[in-house]
């Protein structure tokens, strides 16, 4: 039985108390209130910086569009070997680890250089005109990614203050789907109750005004988010530093990892998996001069098998090992198979192809891309910013709702909304409270950041409300 609706969170206390009602609603709406008042800030920022990020792609077109495009693409393509040749000439301190061949006529080549006194996970790329092999320029990148998409990308995951910022974004994650879930449930609930129909779950309420009109407008707002928050908190969970280790454990379990390329040229090589996120690593740092044409040969030997459109070329990373070329296609249908080529005699030595990953691994990857707005382009990218400007409407019109439901008498003023009531576990029907305990556990192991934060929640939460419950008590004994 739905409980019914309740147009305010304040409920009097000055009324004799009635038969307790089963229902889950109550700890719901609690829970939704103090979640959603402490947790927008960090929705709120990792929306922004999610929104920046996505449209990375335009802003890297219109800061580096010297070095990234080419004056005009006529002709033939050069060699690679010259390309590289003309790349090293330009940069005679570094050693070549890999090269990303022009993925658009207009685009230039990448050779990339692992570089003395750079950061970790940083190298040195110059960009090569690919119709007259002359250098275009470079810039210090990180994971085949421009400074500018570097800085972005650090600003969504952490804020650039280290392993503090990694919390924030992975608490944001965290609690968006249980704020999403929680939310809608309550919406619809209050829809039923009412008994109106499916339109007023979808639209909100015409001619409402006030704490109902704002409460109309962020349901409604929320229903319709729904999915693609769901989507963004778990594929970023996926992503992240304690939730995003289980996430690993599990595929590893599952035996769903991500099939690591074999580059051992004596047929030793291992097949570990890696987490499918292409900018967390690139096992291809080189190991001392290499030759210019040997990027032709290996290219060859890529396209021969099967291996189209833009590619990236690695240098063996050991001596004994094999080169590897990766499709570097991340639009939507990918194209990310992968082979390894013995550098002497150009031969194919193992291949790894995206169809024959797990179904998980799979899932993964292309959600990560969406998640970056790389999986669609730009209708990708639409999507994002209507997701991201859905999450900072909820967040505005949460903390107007808040400020709206302030008591306005002249003896009980409040500069903001007072929250559900206490005492929300009375209302628990036993079909919830009985597994609760394991579900919380499960969750918590699952997802850290959620369950130390939930617990810690429940303890403040608890002796805060002992605590008044003690002071009424003096004050009633005083009284008497």
């Amino acid at each position: 039985m739905s409980a019914p609706p309740v147009d305010d969170v304040h409920v009097r206390t000055d009324q004799a108390p009635g038969p307790v009602r089963v229902s889950v609603l109550p700890l719901l709406r609690r829970l939704h209130f103090y979640a959603g008042v402490l947790v927008a800030p960090f929705l709120l920022v990792a929306a922004l910086s999610g929104l920046l990020y996505a449209f990375a792609p335009q802003l890297d077109a219109v800061l580096y569009d010297d070095v990234l495009e080419v004056p005009a693409a006529t002709g033939a393509p050069r060699p690679l070997a010259e390309q590289v040749a003309a790349a090293q000439a330009a940069l005679p301190e570094g050693a070549v680890t890999s090269v990303l061949t022009a993925d658009a006529p207009e685009a230039t080549t990448r050779v990339v250089f692992s570089l003395p006194g750079l950061a970790e996970g940083h190298d040195r790329t110059v960009y090569v005109d690919p119709y007259t092999a002359r250098v275009r320029g470079q810039l210090t990148t990180s994971f085949d990614s421009t400074p500018a998409t570097t800085w972005l990308g650090g600003l969504h995951r952490h804020l650039h203050l280290g392993e503090p910022g990694r919390l924030y974004s992975e608490l944001a994650a965290s609690w968006l789907w249980v704020i999403s879930l929680g939310g809608v449930a309550l919406w619809v609930s209050r829809q039923r109750a009412a008994r109106r129909r499916v339109r007023a779950v979808l639209a909100p309420e015409p001619g409402a005004k006030g704490v109902r009109g704002t409460r109309s407008w962020h349901g409604s707002t929320g229903t319709w988010v729904l999915l693609g928050a769901l989507f963004l908190s778990a594929t970023g969970l996926t992503w992240s530093t304690y939730a995003g280790e289980n996430f690993s454990a599990a595929l590893t379990a599952l035996d769903a990892r991500t099939p690591v390329l074999d580059t051992s040229l004596t047929g030793t090589g291992g097949t570990a998996g890696s987490d499918g996120h292409g900018e967390h690593g690139d096992a291809s740092r080189g190991i001392g001069p290499v030759d210019p044409a040997t990027f032709d040969q290996v290219l060859v030997a890529a396209r021969d098998a099967g291996l189209d459109g833009p590619v990236k070329l690695g240098v063996a990373s050991a001596p004994g090992t094999a080169w590897t070329a990766t499709q570097n296609d991340q639009t939507w249908p990918v194209r990310l198979d992968a082979v390894a080529v013995d550098p002497a005699s150009g031969d194919v030595t193992a291949r790894a192809d995206f169809a024959d990953r797990p179904v998980l691994a799979k899932l993964s990857t292309l959600g990560i891309q969406a998640h970056m707005g790389r999986l669609f382009g730009v209708a990708n990218q639409a999507v994002l910013f209507l997701l991201a400007a859905g999450i900072l409407t909820l967040v505005v019109l949460g903390y107007r709702m808040w400020w709206q439901r302030r008591p306005t008498r002249a003896d009980r003023r409040a500069p903001v909304g007072g929250a559900p009531k206490r005492g929300t576990w009375q209302h628990l029907p036993l079909w919830f409270v009985v597994p609760a305990p394991l579900v919380l556990i499960a969750v918590g192991w699952a997802i850290p950041l959620l369950g130390s934060s939930l617990l810690a929640f429940l303890v403040v939460d608890g002796l805060l409300g002992l605590a008044r419950r003690r002071a009424g008590g003096r004050t009633a004994g005083q009284g008497g």
